[in-house]
């Protein structure tokens, strides 16, 4: 699990940036539901900096929740893995 997090965290962050080129093209966008569903299963970490970097999803609530929560969990499991906890 912990290995995945790191690539999973780069796709993540990559299509954090291209939905948001998208939407100021006005092409097709990313679901809400796929972000946050990605960003749930190992994503996390490279959601909230791509909220942060694109000013992607800043202004969405339950966006900053659940990436939050779930990154809490994934540096958890990290910690855990690596006997750290």
């Amino acid at each position: 699990m912990h290995l995945i997090i790191i690539p999973i965290s780069i796709l993540t962050f990559i299509l954090f940036g291209y939905d948001k080129a998208q939407s100021k093209r006005g092409g097709q966008r990313i679901p809400e539901k796929t972000l946050l569903l990605i960003s749930i299963f190992g994503g996390a970490l490279g959601g909230l900096l791509g909220m942060q970097i694109f000013r992607h999803k800043t202004r969405h609530l339950h966006f900053w929740l659940i990436l939050s929560f779930a990154a809490l969990v994934h540096i958890a499991i990290c910690l855990w893995y690596a006997n750290i906890i």
